[in-house]
């Protein structure tokens, strides 16, 4: 994993949660996030609960902002299907804000035909469940990160930031 620390996507997004104030992390692996999971681990300053499934970490997402956290949920789009009833019933009816990084696969230049499906209709969902969807350029990044958790902060509700595969490969060294 020599060279992850330093890939350019990971490292907008890492700053751009870090300059949010996020200090809880919750995820599910994805081979996209694999750099910023590692930065999120390394730092002393965010406590990083690795899950199982995407909606354990919603509902372990909403339990730290009740006590105080500001909460990040990252995940690839095939787990937001699994997340939707407790986005809804959870923090979408109770007010809570979520930030979720998520590794849009299934787009262009997608090699694994099974991501596709998902890929096509997370923008649905998303709109469907009126929660707020950024889908930056590397230079947009951090900053978007940051609005994205102030727009989550404002409106009490989830945000999601799509990282598609053309996001993730702009910064290949």
């Amino acid at each position: 994993m020599v060279g992850i620390e330093t890939n350019r996507p990971s490292q907008a997004v890492y700053r751009g949660m870090k300059g949010a104030g996020i200090d809880f992390v919750a995820s599910v692996p994805c081979i996209n996030l694999r750099g910023l999971l590692c930065m999120i681990e390394a730092d002393p300053e965010i406590m990083h609960i690795p899950v199982t499934r995407e909606e354990e970490g919603v509902g372990i997402c909403a339990g730290a902002r009740l006590g105080g956290k500001r909460p990040a949920l990252l995940m690839q789009n095939s787990g937001l299907g699994n997340s939707v009833n407790a986005l809804a019933s959870l923090n979408g009816l109770y007010k809570i804000p979520l930030l979720m990084i998520i590794s849009h696969r299934g787009g262009e230049g997608e090699t694994i035909v099974g991501q596709v499906p998902m890929g096509r209709l997370t923008p649905k969902i998303l709109d469907a469940m009126d929660i707020p969807k950024f889908a930056p350029t590397l230079a947009e990044a951090e900053e978007t990160v940051g609005r994205a958790w102030q727009a989550a902060q404002a409106a009490g509700t989830p945000t999601a930031v799509l990282l598609d595969i053309e996001f993730w490969e702009s910064g290949a060294i």
